[in-house]
C-alpha cells in the first residue's frame, strides 16, 4: 500500500528531475523540496482531494481530475498537473482516500 511519504518522495524527485535540464542544471535547488508535504483533510472538503505544501505555498486539488481547489504553488504547480499524469500516482491517492476515509468512519462509529 502507498504512504504519503512514498507520494511526497516520487513528487521531489519528479520536480528536481524535470528541473534537472542542461539549461537550468545550475539553479536547481534539491533542498527547496526536502520538506513536500501532501495530506488530505476530510473535515475540509468533502470531495475526494488532497493537499500538497512546498516550502510555503499551499494548495488543495480534486483527486478525480487534479483541478485546483484552493491555494497556489506558484511556480511549481505546473510540475503537480504532469506528475499527477503519471502511471499509477492517481491510482495511489485513491488507495490512500479510501483508507483515510475508512479510518475516519470507523472512528466516528467508536463516538
Amino acid at each position: 500500500m502507498a504512504t504519503f511519504k512514498d507520494l511526497e518522495d516520487s513528487l521531489k524527485n519528479y520536480i528536481i528531475q524535470e528541473q534537472s535540464d542542461a539549461h537550468n542544471a545550475r539553479t536547481v535547488n534539491a533542498a527547496k523540496y526536502n520538506n513536500i508535504k501532501i495530506w488530505m483533510d476530510l473535515t475540509k472538503y468533502t470531495q475526494a482531494h488532497f493537499f500538497v505544501r512546498v516550502s510555503i505555498s499551499e494548495a488543495v486539488f480534486a483527486l478525480n481530475d487534479c483541478s485546483k481547489l484552493n491555494g497556489g504553488l506558484g511556480y511549481e504547480e505546473r510540475f503537480i498537473y504532469k506528475w499527477f499524469g503519471r502511471m499509477g500516482i492517481k491510482d495511489k491517492f485513491i488507495e490512500l482516500w479510501n483508507d483515510v476515509e475508512k479510518t475516519r468512519n470507523k472512528h466516528e462509529e467508536e463516538v
